[in-house]
């Protein structure tokens, strides 16, 4: 599959990079590198798809115009869309028989993987709670810029653990109570804490974690999972405790994946087998969607 990636920035060219020659052109405004301005300028008859490493605001037109082409599009998260929108984009893809799928990398890190393998194969038995936390120190960063909407890091962070939340927990579809939702130093949200109505799962994201942070824990009937760090910061580590009955020290085990981060390539991989299997990812994009807004304006759990 030919590719050309829209949005040569720092997401844009790590896309560029791990497609190797198969990306056969680039767009940017504003990046002299980039081969083209505008995606209209790209000869369509060069690729098959696009990457959309672009704002988010202008992400839907770009899905517009390629659906009409017939030409896929990898759209880098999170995909923001009401149900109208769904509706009419779906129909755009179907008359031009062409996809639209919004990438959640962090489902191929290697730990998360491993993770999902052991739930799937319910070595944990029961699953009792899980706690979910990924943050940043980059408020300073998005201040005044396209990032600093009202969505904040909802959008940008939260929106990644609420697809793990489904991918890899089965909670797909469900709605989430708000504990915490804040601008500390941002108009928008720069700071959250989300939960599923039952409980069960916690979501908590920051753009003010000023050591870079990862943490997945899983505690269920027969042991817990306990995720550290991401590849892309270097290292990642799980560790998998067998639990002892009635109680003591658990059997440990400890597996730790190295950087270079191969999330893209394994993102990449699975994106063509959606488009051989002419799947989308229009559901997964809603319920995110529908989530985030909620977060954004619904009280907090406990006020009226």
């Amino acid at each position: 599959m030919r590719y050309v990636v829209v949005g040569l920035g720092n997401i844009g060219s790590k896309r560029k990079v791990a497609l190797g020659p198969r990306c056969v052109a680039t767009v940017d405004p504003l990046n002299r590198a980039a081969e083209f301005r505008t995606l209209e300028e790209c000869p369509s008859d060069r690729y098959d798809a696009a990457v959309l490493a672009v704002p988010n605001p202008v992400k839907l037109d770009l899905v517009r115009f390629l659906m009409d082409r017939g030409k896929h599009a990898l759209v880098e998260k999170p995909f923001i869309l009401d149900a109208p929108t769904a509706t009419e984009l779906s129909a755009r893809a179907e008359a031009g028989g062409a996809i639209w799928y919004t990438s959640y990398n962090f489902r191929f890190e290697p730990n998360v993987v491993a993770m999902k393998l052991l739930l799937d194969a319910a070595e944990l038995g029961q699953v009792y709670f899980v706690r979910m936390f990924y943050g940043n120190g980059t408020a300073r960063d998005h201040l005044g810029s396209w990032r600093d909407s009202r969505f904040g890091v909802l959008e940008d962070m939260s929106s990644h653990l609420v697809d793990l939340a489904g991918f890899v927990f089965g909670k797909a579809g469900s709605r989430f109570l708000v504990w915490e939702r804040r601008g500390h130093e941002l108009r928008g949200v720069d700071h959250a804490i989300l939960a599923t109505l039952d409980r069960t799962l916690v979501i908590e994201t920051s753009f003010l974690s000023y050591k870079n942070r990862w943490q997945i824990e899983v505690v269920g009937e027969k042991g817990a999972l306990l995720m550290n760090g991401l590849t892309k910061w270097g290292e990642s580590e799980l560790l998998v405790w067998q639990r002892t009955l009635p109680s003591g020290p658990p059997v440990e085990r400890r597996e730790i994946a190295k950087g270079p981060d191969g999330t893209w390539k394994g993102d990449i991989e699975h994106f063509e087998k959606r488009v051989s299997e002419r799947r989308g990812s229009c559901a997964n994009d809603l319920w995110i969607s529908q989530t985030i807004a909620a977060a954004a304006d619904e009280p907090l759990a406990g006020q009226a």
